[in-house]
């Protein structure tokens, strides 16, 4: 293995590692201090754009995807299971009125033949 290809893992598991980190201590502070837990998930996106490494999908999904807030179910934005379509969740931001889907797959019981 190369040297810039470590280098290169190496810092993206430290910026995996402080992601990780930051959205622990923000949803510790949601509760005393939305503005200070804002402002970890405004720091896990600079991490990610700077080092160009994906956000983790768990930690992705509490982010809104239109104006950045960071998401407490119950809090700052609903959550409701949907079947229109397609089985999916749906996710309303009381911030900006936004609504994000995500899919889901329904485990189907096997038919006995």
């Amino acid at each position: 293995m190369g040297k810039r290809k470590s280098e290169r893992r190496l810092i993206v598991d430290i910026a995996r590692q402080r992601m990780e980190l930051l959205f622990e201590m923000a949803n510790k502070v949601f509760s005393e201090d939305p503005s200070l837990a804002q402002r970890y998930i405004d720091l896990i996106r600079k991490i990610s754009m700077r080092c160009r490494v994906r956000i983790p999908r768990y930690i992705k999904r509490r982010i809104c995807k239109h104006c950045g807030a960071f998401l407490v179910p119950g809090v700052n934005c609903r959550v409701r299971l949907r079947n229109n379509r397609y089985p999916h969740i749906t996710i309303t931001c009381f911030s900006c009125k936004r609504q994000m889907r995500y899919p889901y797959k329904v485990k189907r019981p096997e038919r006995e033949a």
